[in-house]
């Protein structure tokens, strides 16, 4: 059994898919601040993204002592800047606008604590290249996105619909879902 430091409905289901019990501990910490702090600092997209994933794990892993605990994380990388989840409609259409036409890279980390420290993790990316749509047909796409998906989620459901908005996905679905449970697996199988 692993604790699963995350809300991520997605990633509770990719790890049960793999005969991974979880439990959920959400580690509720607010990633603006980091994110701006590091940004300041010149952190790299995947830098973030693996220190966002540590602080969840190591969060929760602090009250939760001697039980493993998954953190992850995932941001979208667009010219070297993080595009992060939209807070209402209209910034999802403006990040749709942004990434229209283009190619981007979507980070995955995760991170794996025990007694209040971090013990493994991993960063993976995926190269997404989005086919190029008039504003009203983004407006389209996700009027038909339900508002907790679409915030929860980021605004591309690749395991939905959202596939249909790329030319071009290079990578490990399950990284671009947010969870490389291959190395996770991987790791588990060699650890508990």
């Amino acid at each position: 059994m692993i604790i699963l430091a995350s809300k991520s409905r997605v990633r509770k289901e990719i790890l049960e898919k793999n005969n991974i019990r979880c439990k959920v501990i959400a580690s509720d910490i607010d990633e603006e601040p980091i994110k701006e702090s590091l940004l300041n600092e010149g952190a790299s997209p995947e830098l973030i993204s693996k220190n966002l994933a540590e602080i969840k794990a190591v969060k929760v892993s602090s009250q939760n002592q001697s039980q493993m605990v998954l953190g992850a994380d995932s941001v979208i990388d667009l010219e070297n800047k993080i595009i992060s989840k939209p807070k209402d409609r209209e910034e999802a259409l403006d990040i749709l606008k942004r990434l229209n036409g283009k190619k981007h890279y979507l980070i995955s980390s995760v991170s794996i604590a025990k007694n209040g420290s971090m013990i493994w993790n991993y960063t993976d990316r995926a190269e997404l290249t989005m086919k190029t749509f008039e504003e009203n047909k983004l407006k389209e796409y996700l009027s038909k996105i339900p508002d907790e998906k679409l915030y929860a989620y980021n605004v591309y459901q690749i395991e939905g619909e959202g596939k249909s908005l790329f030319s071009k996905i290079e990578g490990n679905e399950n990284t671009i879902m947010g969870l490389p449970i291959d190395k996770i697996k991987e790791y588990l199988l060699n650890h508990e």
